[in-house]
């Protein structure tokens, strides 16, 4: 028996899709329009020629990705230690968690020039180094509402009392159960916290300019305020790039110990020989 699609449903699915298509379809093809009379993809190889673009989108994706491990590391091990052992500060660790979305990001980097400026007793900011350990702290704080939510999904859904109950049995330390139980069961809530601390880091703004980071998010605002093409390229192809990273974290994310990402495709010389 055929199941019947209502008009309503898909009438809503069309306006969805043109909400979101519409637009980026008017900045692609304003993004072509650099040479007049023309469509060329000259705003894109200004982009590329452009050694500041090519540096500021390496640093924040280095940044983000280190934010993501850090991220990762710290909060599994927490939730799980809360389920597992403190279930009665699982509230408090979830307000903790929230705060970031109620304290604004210019008040924690204004904080963190504070508190690790050059008259503190440990000055941060006055080397490199430093300054971008500060900007992946800052990204794994944005980030942490949303890690958090995923990893406490991806533990809720799993029996981690048994799970540890079997690998202490086995003479398995607290440590190796995280690492080597924990998290291969929780890998597609970490995939998932991994893909919104990827989307928030990659075109943050305020924390990277106050810290006077050559990062992305203060490149394309600059971009915008100099130049009239370049933005919209670079809007499409940072529009690209983030589904591209994410689409390789799932399929990363959803592999089976020892499956390829890619099918394996026999040589012709195989092929001759069972022919």
């Amino acid at each position: 028996m055929k199941r019947r699609v209502s008009v309503g449903s898909v009438l809503i699915v069309v306006a969805a899709a043109l909400y979101f298509l519409v637009p980026l379809y008017a900045a692609f093809q304003f993004s072509l329009q650099m040479k007049r009379g023309e469509l060329s993809l000259a705003a894109y190889r200004a982009l590329f020629d452009s050694d500041v673009f090519l540096n500021a989108l390496t640093f924040s994706l280095i940044a983000s990705a280190a934010a993501i491990v850090v991220g990762a590391i710290l909060v599994v091990p927490t939730i799980y230690w809360v389920r597992l052992r403190l279930p009665r500060l699982r509230p408090v660790i979830e307000f903790i968690s929230l705060l970031p979305l109620i304290i604004p990001s210019v008040v924690l980097v204004f904080g963190q020039i504070r508190m690790f400026g050059s008259s503190s007793i440990l000055p941060l900011t006055t080397s490199d180094l430093g300054t971008n350990f500060l900007l992946v702290a800052g990204y794994v704080v944005l980030s942490m509402p949303y890690m958090f939510r995923a990893v406490d999904n991806g533990l809720a859904a799993i029996d981690i009392a048994t799970l540890t109950e079997a690998g202490e049995s086995l003479g398995a330390s607290r440590l190796r159960i995280v690492g080597t139980i924990i998290f291969p069961n929780i890998r597609g809530a970490i995939i998932s916290g991994a893909f919104l601390t990827l989307s928030i880091c990659l075109g943050e703004f305020a924390i990277a300019s106050l810290l006077n980071r050559q990062a992305f998010g203060p490149y394309m605002v600059q971009l915008g305020q100099d130049r009239a093409y370049e933005p919209a390229a670079l809007a499409i192809m940072s529009f690209a790039l983030t589904w591209v990273l994410m689409a390789l974290m799932q399929a990363f994310g959803t592999m089976k110990p020892g499956q390829r990402l890619l099918p394996r495709f026999r040589s012709a010389r195989n092929n001759g020989e069972k022919a």
